[in-house]
């Protein structure tokens, strides 16, 4: 693909990130000046292709998009597939796949420029340019027409960079999720003393219940072992399969992301008596705690909202970080202290009936979704 917006500037599809440099990637998912993104960065994303996690076989075809310069330095790049499904996703379009099915269509290949397995906001164009990000826009929309791709999809995408792309012409969708503020506490009973007596109540009688008789530990970097991964990966493969049929991840994947970006990684354990019975895995970004997966192979009363939330917080206010994003969907984690907020993503469509019926179904949906995270925020449980 020899176009992308101006002369100067070649785009074209990598198959593979191992055919983009480890070092020119990075500078552009990471630059100095932005909170740092460890699901942008070249080892995750790579980690995910070479244990074939997203892989041709699974549905996750590459087809990243790289833009050079007239000097051949590289200005621009999406994390972009060819996909046969919408799993993995988290925001969902089944039902766009149903409809234009119904009506004789086909929705898939579909192409999605995302975090494959990841539903965390970021950017999904990384450049520092806007006209290199308006290029490989049109880039994009050009490869999505040649793939005969029914649509293009930039899911989880940040507020700034949504608006943006909406200004190019792409439908923006309101979803919504649960995202902790550190709203400058210095300890967790801080943070307590901000919410309402009853919820306040509530969070400490649960915290005492489930840790009685149980020891968290925190591993980082070094001291996360094989056998810490081993077990982690039990508890992973157990929620996975009662969630989702089928885990999305491998025990290969995190056997290499602990290898390249460990002090990257945070592993929450609970212990019973020396035997761990439950972990749950978080990534530290620049200000942002990601919480991911969690499982356990003992129930325990409370257990989820210690290790998954209350650890969480826990560890963002002794550090420092702004916020934690605990995952996708959880109207529950209103009650522990998180708020709703909402969350965006952008779709072109290539067949011009389908197009004109998503744009009237966004029409319906957003002042809905918008109506429903202003009603949910009412619930929020801090002092008024």
């Amino acid at each position: 693909m020899a176009d992308g917006g101006g002369e100067a500037l070649h785009v074209e599809v990598a198959e593979s990130l191992t055919h983009i440099p480890r070092a020119e990637w990075d500078a552009l998912a990471n630059p100095p000046d932005r909170p740092y993104d460890p699901f942008l960065s070249w080892g995750f994303l790579e980690a995910l292709e070479s244990t074939s996690c997203a892989c041709a076989l699974e549905g996750w075809t590459p087809a990243h998009l790289i833009a050079r310069d007239s000097s051949g330095a590289l200005v621009g790049v999406v994390p972009l597939y060819l996909k046969d499904h919408s799993q993995g996703e988290y925001v969902f379009d089944h039902s766009w796949a149903d409809a234009f099915y119904r009506a004789g269509g086909h929705y898939y290949p579909k192409l999605q420029g995302s975090v494959p397995f990841t539903p965390a906001t970021g950017r999904r164009i990384l450049t520092n340019d806007p006209s290199v990000e308006a290029a490989l826009v049109e880039a994009a929309t050009t490869l999505m027409r040649r793939a005969q791709a029914s649509s293009l999809h930039f899911t989880f995408v940040d507020a700034e960079q949504t608006q943006r792309l909406n200004a190019l012409g792409l439908m923006t969708r309101t979803g919504v999720q649960y995202h902790w503020f550190n709203a400058g506490y210095a300890t967790f009973d801080d943070f307590l003393a901000a919410l309402s007596s009853g919820k306040r109540k509530n969070i400490r009688k649960e915290r005492q219940r489930v840790q009685h008789g149980l020891t968290i530990k925190r591993l980082q970097g070094a001291d996360i072992s094989s056998a810490d991964w081993d077990f982690f990966y039990r508890c992973y493969m157990d929620t996975g399969s009662r969630k989702w049929g089928s885990p999305y991840l491998n025990r290969a994947f995190f056997e290499v992301i602990g290898e390249r970006m460990a002090d990257r990684i945070l592993l929450f354990v609970a212990e019973e008596n020396g035997n761990p019975i439950a972990s749950a895995i978080n990534f530290l970004g620049g200000d942002t705690l990601f919480g991911r997966y969690w499982g356990c192979v003992a129930y325990r009363e409370f257990l989820h909202f210690e290790l998954c939330y209350y650890q969480a917080i826990d560890f963002a206010i002794e550090h420092g970080l702004k916020r934690v994003e605990a995952g996708a969907q959880g109207q529950h984690k209103i009650a522990r202290g998180y708020a709703p907020v909402p969350t965006y993503s952008l779709h072109a469509i290539a067949h011009p009936g389908l197009r004109s019926a998503i744009s009237k179904f966004l029409e319906a949906e957003t002042p809905a979704m918008i109506e429903e995270i202003e009603t949910l925020a009412e619930h929020i449980p801090f002092k008024k």
